[in-house]
């Protein structure tokens, strides 16, 4: 019985979905995503919270480039499917020591070191990866070598940083980073990769991004800790997760299925299927998943401040004070506003989408001077009232 060879990359096709590995990778970069709660939370400082940004872009960035790889050729056979274990063993090993990024205990690897090497090397499988699936096709490859000047260039200021620690690891990280992802829009310019199947592509973001409102519940539970669950804490737990769920289908029930058409309508070989996928999804995504990451952040803090000061009704904790506020309502903001761009890229939102955005910021006053308990209703009323007008308006939109 003969075997077709699994030498060479096997190249996606138009009906190719999500395939369970690419979901198995999906869920290490999750994990070391709601990692950097864990990060944040301990000292929630405005340095605390850009350098917890800056190693979400890192991350965001790098799963998007194996997410388009994926589109190309199948993530799950033969050489790519081993690059891409072993990227997702770098993934979690860079996850494991986030928390303890910007320490520095004197040792010859340092976890600042630990995951810079742990990020080259995610960077440099991908770039392997994509010479390798380029087989014959020369402008692939050409790509892929603009691709490599820029990454290599960003590696120097990324071990440099490592090595120096303090304001000068958070300056050099920021400046690999743009140097990094700026020489990668410079590369795909004049020439967007091709998307092979417009319904992976958006199952993938899809996946993503309700596997990190999933698990990011899992790190914001975690600020209630492990003493007795009184209630004014289940209560507060009870309304951030009406939040997520809240967050969950603003997202999944109209606005995805209906971006998803678009992609998938858009011609295979056209610049408008590449434009669609590289903004309204590679970059569009970026501010919802970082909206998800700070919201549970938010919650987390929430929840500890309500263990620390329990109360009754909504007196429960004390004030909330202002970092977790912006944290809470600008994660919440951010979403928002990540949401009307991918809607405005895909199906052409009204502007005033984006209003919602700008009115939970008018909230953040009142919810600096709340309780926490308090704060976190607040928030979750106006997103429960956000989707009692979606629903209105997409009824009424169906009645005409």
């Amino acid at each position: 019985m003969s075997h077709e060879p699994r030498s060479r990359p096997v190249l996606v096709e138009e009906a190719h979905r999500a395939t369970i590995f690419e979901i198995f990778f999906d869920l290490v970069l999750v994990f070391a995503l709601t990692r950097l709660i864990d990060f944040m939370a301990e000292e929630p400082t405005a340095l605390t919270l850009f350098q917890g940004f800056l190693l979400i872009l890192w991350l965001w960035y790098a799963w998007s480039c194996y997410t388009w790889l994926g589109n190309l050729v199948r993530a799950d056979v033969g050489v790519v499917r081993a690059g891409m274990t072993v990227a997702m063993g770098a993934i979690f090993v860079a996850a494991l020591v986030i928390p303890d990024a910007w320490r520095h205990d004197g040792g010859a690897m340092s976890s600042a070191l630990t995951l810079a090497v742990a990020y080259l090397t995610v960077r440099a499988l991908h770039l392997a990866l994509m010479f390798y699936s380029g087989g014959d096709n020369p402008r692939y490859r050409r790509q892929a070598a603009r691709f490599a000047v820029s990454t290599a260039l960003a590696w120097v200021p990324l071990i440099l940083g490592a090595v120096l620690g303090g304001t000068a690891q958070t300056v050099l990280w920021a400046l690999a980073f743009l140097v990094d992802f700026g020489g990668g829009r410079i590369a795909t310019a004049a020439s967007l990769g091709e998307v092979r199947s417009g319904a992976h592509f958006a199952e993938r973001h899809n996946l993503v991004l309700i596997i990190a409102l999933g698990e990011s519940l899992i790190s914001a539970g975690a600020g209630a800790g492990a003493v007795a669950i009184g209630p004014s804490v289940m209560v507060a737990a009870a309304v951030g997760f009406a939040a997520t769920v809240c967050l969950w289908w603003l997202y999944f029930e109209d606005a995805a299925p209906a971006a998803a058409r678009a992609l998938t309508a858009a011609p295979r070989h056209t610049r408008r299927r590449q434009q669609l996928a590289s903004d309204a999804y590679t970059l569009a995504h970026l501010p919802l998943i970082a909206g998800v990451i700070y919201v549970a952040l938010g919650i987390h803090e929430v929840l500890a401040n309500v263990v620390g000061h329990p109360g009754t009704g909504w007196t429960g904790g004390a004030r909330l004070g202002w970092m977790p506020a912006v944290v809470l309502f600008g994660g919440a903001a951010v979403y928002l506003a990540g949401r009307f761009v991918f809607l405005r890229l895909t199906v052409g939102a009204a502007p005033a989408q984006l209003v919602a955005a700008g009115a939970v910021l008018l909230l953040l006053p009142a919810a600096g001077l709340l309780p926490a308990l308090g704060a976190i209703g607040l928030l979750t009323a106006f997103l429960v009232a956000l989707v009692g007008y979606e629903r209105l308006r997409g009824a009424r939109r169906l009645r005409t």
